[in-house]
């Protein structure tokens, strides 16, 4: 059984349609609720809070498969930058990726197995910045351009995960 983790969006939780939707799939999975969107709180005020819990959770084990939506995916592409040899592979559903805390000065380029999965219909999240930018970290990165919105809902449950995740 590989380690993996659902690391949900701003304003979700790990108990939103997609952590309940991979608890199916993956029964071991984990779903944490990471530190609340507040408006009043500063956006990398709170990506640091959440990067600690992260930090906390990914510490325990070794070789996680990472599952990181919207806000969540910049989570999980910064740890994947800053710790490659502790991810067996990265999912990055919708992710925000254009942010200040994740320019190409900060980071070099990991060798880490990517796959996206990216709305055309994004009104939230425009899949071309994102595209570019993971494109300098990830050189082993599959973009997959769907025709669904930021949410992905169609597109999640048409996922065949045990493929993408094998040996789970």
């Amino acid at each position: 059984m590989q380690n993996i983790i659902f690391i949900h969006g701003l304003e979700s939780s790990g108990r939103g349609f997609k952590g309940r939707f991979f608890k199916t799939i993956f029964p071991d999975i984990l779903t944490p609720d990471f530190k609340e969107f507040d408006p009043n709180i500063k956006m990398y005020d709170l990506l640091g809070a959440r990067m600690d819990e992260l930090n906390s959770i990914l510490e325990k084990k070794k070789k996680w498969v990472l599952i990181g939506s919207s806000f969540g995916g910049l989570m999980g592409t910064v740890y994947t930058l800053k710790n490659p040899d502790n991810v067996i592979r990265l999912i990055l559903l919708a992710p925000f990726l254009v942010s200040r805390k994740l320019k190409p000065s900060f980071y070099k380029a990991v060798d880490v197995p990517v796959t996206i999965f990216h709305g055309e219909k994004d009104n939230v999240v425009r899949y071309k910045p994102s595209l570019e930018r993971a494109k300098m970290f990830f050189p082993n990165l599959e973009f997959n351009l769907v025709d669904d919105d930021h949410f992905l809902h169609k597109t999640v449950k048409s996922i065949n995960w045990k493929e993408l995740i094998p040996n789970t």
